[in-house]
């Protein structure tokens, strides 16, 4: 993420409104693109749907459908995006472009593996029909990997091609929706198809991309498995923040408010809506960690550390110390005001613009949207800070605090489900206060004794033990092997 930030200097630098909100344009694609695609196309989806008078009933399975696959993707690939990114970042590093190709495809590959049997096994027993299942399955694969190429697109800096794969895979799922429900093709099926085709879209460009970029070789494809060993509280990490991210909905589906669509399939859309509603008021987080955090705060962290690895005088040190914890601790107040001010002005905003949207609210979807606009507001900022102890390698710091939030908000989500219907989303609240502090807290106490945290806390040999995916890796190297000698031989007989 630094090297994005680093390049992203250079667009910021340029003056006038237009280059100002290409940056930002920039920026908010290459951090949420998948996820921003994820919603476009959902309420897309809704909004064909109400023009070619589709069943509600329909409407509310291939909802459920897109979201259960969303999820089931993201969970997935929460666990290994952080190990992979650190993968990347330490090939960059040591100039070993040539490995990085080759770990795309054999990340993909272990993910597909694992999740195609995991999610077909629940869609064989969710009550979709036979076309139905295998829809969902290829949007699976397809978000799969596009999660996953998001981190691998981070190292290219080709903002504009990046953008452009975005807005063709939201055209192309408007098209192929619209001509698949004039052609007749059933509405489920229809629009599946059409959003499915949207990230299939996405998902060839960025291939490609990655391909002209980074160079084709005979790597070990499984070397990153290795860094899922070292650095496993970075995969916990992902993985508690994601299921403390969703866990609420899910919690919410299967209570009082929760409606039975089909089969294994379940709603809230009483919550559901205000709650899609909320996470998008924390994109100017999202942005604002790599606008301003990283453009900012990376370059001081950055010579800081230069100092510390070159032999820099320790008058020098001490100074870039002081100058690079002063600006974090300006960019994160900044940061926490700019989220501040963007919920409190939608929550003033929220009822009359809302109420221009054909969506139904009601006072209780109010009240649901102004207590998640909150809880989602806390959350980005305390994952910002989270991300910054990530920055100084206090993993276990930000293990214990996203380990926290996963546990609070899924206990106090399904506490929550026994009390009036009005309370429910303060359970994702109060656990999204409790990571902001915990967060803060690390933060504080790690960087108020760096030198010793950088220095002291170093192991005085270096060792790596192979753990178990190591092992797997090399399992799966010696498979590999073996198939492809027999296939030489095969050609040469």
């Amino acid at each position: 993420m630094a090297g994005i930030g680093f390049e992203l200097k250079k667009l910021f630098h340029r003056h006038g409104l237009v280059a100002m909100a290409r940056a930002y344009g920039y920026a908010g694609i290459i951090c949420s693109g998948p996820m921003l695609l994820g919603i476009l196309l959902q309420f897309g989806v809704l909004a064909v749907s109400g023009w070619w008078h589709v069943p509600r009933s329909q409407q509310d399975l291939l909802v459920c459908m897109v979201t259960y696959t969303l999820l089931a993707s993201l969970v997935l690939t929460s666990f290994f995006s952080m190990p992979v990114t650190r993968f990347l970042a330490d090939m960059i590093f040591e100039h070993r472009e040539r490995t990085i190709l080759p770990s795309f495809w054999g990340s993909n590959a272990l993910m597909l593996m694992l999740g195609t049997v995991l999610y077909g096994i629940f869609l064989v027993f969710s009550g979709a029909t036979l076309l139905q299942g295998l829809l969902c399955l290829w949007l699976f694969t397809e978000m799969v990997v596009n999660w996953n190429a998001m981190s691998y697109l981070t190292a290219i800096k080709d903002y504009k091609s990046i953008l452009y794969s975005f807005m063709a895979a939201v055209v192309a799922a408007f098209l192929t929706a619209c001509a698949a429900l004039a052609l007749g093709v059933p509405p489920v099926e229809g629009l599946l198809l059409a959003v499915a085709f949207g990230y299939g879209v996405m998902l060839l460009w960025d291939v490609i991309l990655l391909n002209r970029y980074f160079p084709q070789s005979d790597e070990d494809p499984w070397a990153f498995l290795r860094w899922v060993d070292r650095f496993m509280p970075l995969a916990l990490t992902g993985l508690a923040t994601t299921v403390g991210l969703f866990s609420h909905l899910i919690i919410t589906w299967m209570g009082p408010l929760g409606v039975h669509v089909k089969g294994l399939f379940y709603g809230a859309p009483y919550y559901d809506v205000p709650a899609l509603l909320a996470f998008l008021t924390i994109l100017v987080t999202t942005i604002n960690f790599v606008v301003s955090v990283e453009v900012n705060f990376y370059p001081k962290y950055r010579e800081y550390y230069s100092l510390l690895n070159d032999g820099g005088a320790v008058k020098d040190i001490v100074t870039a110390e002081k100058e690079m914890l002063s600006v974090l601790v300006r960019e994160l107040h900044y940061t926490a005001l700019k989220q501040l001010f963007v919920t409190a002005a939608v929550i003033s905003l929220e009822k009359s613009v809302l109420g221009l949207l054909p969506l139904g609210f009601n006072d209780m979807m109010h009240g649901y949207f102004r207590t998640l606009c909150i809880g989602y507001a806390l959350y980005a900022v305390g994952n910002t800070v989270m991300m910054i102890l990530l920055y100084f390698t206090d993993y276990r710091g930000a293990l214990i605090s996203a380990a926290t939030f996963a546990v609070l908000t899924t206990a106090l989500a399904a506490i929550g489900q026994l009390l009036p219907a009005t309370l429910y989303g303060f359970g994702f609240l109060l656990g999204s206060s409790v990571f902001l502090l915990l967060a803060v807290v690390r933060l504080d106490m790690y960087t108020g004794n760096l030198p010793y945290h950088v220095l002291g806390e170093q192991p005085m040999v270096a060792w790596h033990r192979e753990g178990p995916f190591a092992k797997f890796g090399r399992w799966l190297g010696l498979w590999d092997g073996g198939i492809t000698r027999a296939m030489r031989t095969g050609r040469r007989k």
